[in-house]
C-alpha cells in the first residue's frame, strides 16, 4: 500500500473518533453547568478547554459555555473541534478516494457538508446526538464493507489511538471541578459504558468499580485497555516482522508501556491520582502515533492537516 493512502486512512479513523469523542466529552460538560448552579462556569470552562488541548483565553477573559461551544464544536480552524475533525476526515477521504469507499466517501461528504456553522444552546444536545450517529454510521460502513487487509488496519490503528486518547480525556474531566463534576454514572453514560457496567458488576456504580471498567475492561470497547491491545493487533498483523526477536518496534513499546503501567498499578492508586494518570496515557498516544509516522509515513516534515497553515 501506498504510504500517502495508508497515512490518510489512519487519520481518517483518527479524525472519525476524535469528532465523536469530543462530542460525548462537550455533552456531559455543558449538560452539568446547566444543572449544576454551584459550578464556577469560567473555572470549567477553562479547564475543560485545556483537557481537550485547545489554550484558554487570557485571565481577565471571562470564558463561557457559548466560547466552548464555539471553539470546540463549530470553530474549523481549531484542530481539537468537531468541524475541524469532520472536515479532515472528509479531506484525507479526498486525497485516498482510489481505496475508499463509495459509502464512506458518501458518507464523509454529507456530513461535512451539514456540520452547521453556528448553534443554539438549546439545540446543542440535538447536535451532539447527530455528531454521534454520524460517527456511527462511518465507523459501521467501514466494518462492514472493507475486507481486513492494511486498509482496514491503518483506518482501525489510527481508530484505537485516538479512542484511547479520548477515553483518557474523559476521565480526566471527572475532576475538573471536584466535588461539582459529572458523577460517575453519567460519565458511563456518555461513553454508552452504562448498561455494560451493569452487566459486569451488577451493582451501581462506585468510583472504583467505575474508573477501574473504562481503564482495565478487556470486553468493553470503549475501554483504555481495550483500544491499546486493538492497536497492537493491528501492529502487529501490519509489521508482523516486527514482533521478532531483535526488532525494535517503538510503537508497540510505547503501547505496551502505558498498557504495564495500567494493569499492574492498583487501581486505588490511579483514582486517587487520576488526572495525571491520564496526561500519561495521552502523552503515550502521542509518542505511538509519532513512531507510527516516522515508521510508515516518512516524510521531510510534519504533515499539514487541513486548517493548520490557514
Amino acid at each position: 500500500m501506498l504510504s500517502r493512502i495508508a497515512e490518510s486512512l489512519f487519520w481518517i479513523g483518527r479524525y472519525i473518533e476524535r469528532s465523536d469523542g469530543t462530542a460525548r466529552i462537550l455533552d456531559v460538560h455543558l449538560q452539568l453547568l446547566l444543572e449544576d448552579p454551584w459550578v464556577d462556569e469560567d473555572t470549567a470552562c477553562r479547564s475543560l478547554l485545556l483537557v481537550m488541548g485547545s489554550v484558554p483565553p487570557d485571565d481577565d477573559e471571562i470564558v463561557r459555555r457559548e466560547d466552548v461551544l464555539a471553539r470546540l464544536a463549530i470553530d474549523r480552524g481549531n484542530p481539537s473541534s468537531i468541524g475541524y475533525a469532520l472536515g479532515a476526515a472528509r479531506e484525507n477521504a479526498r486525497r485516498a478516494r482510489e481505496i475508499v469507499s463509495t459509502e464512506l466517501w458518501e458518507t464523509l461528504n454529507t456530513t461535512n457538508s451539514r456540520m452547521p456553522r453556528r448553534l443554539q444552546l438549546d439545540k446543542v444536545h440535538d447536535f451532539f446526538k447527530w455528531v454521534r450517529e454520524r460517527s456511527a454510521l462511518a465507523i459501521g460502513t467501514v466494518d462492514s464493507s472493507t475486507s481486513r487487509d492494511e486498509a482496514w488496519q491503518f483506518f482501525t490503528l489510527g481508530r484505537s489511538i485516538e479512542r484511547a486518547d479520548m477515553t483518557a480525556r474523559l476521565l480526566a474531566t471527572r475532576s475538573l471541578t471536584e466535588a461539582s463534576g459529572p458523577s460517575w454514572t453519567t460519565i458511563l453514560r456518555s461513553c454508552g459504558a452504562y448498561e455494560a457496567y451493569l452487566r459486569t458488576y451488577r451493582g451501581m456504580p462506585s468510583a472504583l468499580n467505575a474508573a477501574e471498567f473504562l481503564l482495565l475492561d478487556r470486553l468493553f470497547p470503549r475501554s483504555i485497555i481495550y483500544s491499546i491491545q486493538t492497536a497492537e493487533a493491528c501492529m502487529s498483523a501490519i509489521d508482523p516482522v516486527a514482533d521478532r526477536v531483535g526488532h525494535s518496534n517503538t510503537v508497540l513499546r510505547a503501547l505496551g508501556q502505558i498498557r504495564n503501567d495500567l494493569e499492574y498499578r492498583p487501581i486505588g492508586e490511579i483514582l486517587g491520582e487520576l488526572p495525571q494518570h491520564m496526561d500519561r496515557v495521552q502523552k503515550v498516544t502521542r509518542e505511538a502515533s509519532e513512531a507510527i509516522r516516522h515508521r510508515f509515513f516518512p516524510t521531510q516534515a510534519e504533515p499539514s492537516w487541513i486548517g493548520e497553515t490557514s
